[in-house]
């Protein structure tokens, strides 16, 4: 379950954040996942939830913002969502595409007190 070092790689950007702003408590932290990251959304939610105690994200509101997935077809530029790598562009059928969204994994907002 790689879910669970990517808490504890959130878990500690989050700590040299507040560390680099001086201390303060974090309240908030948004990440984005897109749906063709590789990302588990329920399994980063339950790794979260039990990893975060005794950190500086225990009392943190912590939102999960999935990110739906597009691609962009490289013969007639059309931009479509996908559920995967593997699908044609629907307006020409080429599979001649590249992905421009939902691979990512990254903070939205990080807010302190």
């Amino acid at each position: 379950m790689h879910e669970l070092s990517l808490a504890m790689n959130i878990i500690e950007i989050a700590a040299e954040e507040q560390h680099k702003a001086g201390s303060g408590t974090i309240l908030s932290v948004e990440l984005e996942v897109g749906t063709l990251s590789g990302v588990v959304i329920d399994a980063l939610e339950f790794a979260l939830e039990v990893s975060v105690k005794g950190t500086v994200l225990e009392h943190a509101r912590i939102e999960l913002h999935p990110i739906e997935a597009e691609a962009s077809c490289n013969q007639c530029s059309h931009v479509f969502r996908v559920g995967d790598l593997f699908t044609s562009c629907p307006r020409c059928q080429s599979y001649d595409t590249r992905l421009v969204r939902g691979h990512e994994l990254r903070f939205r907002s990080l807010t302190m007190e």
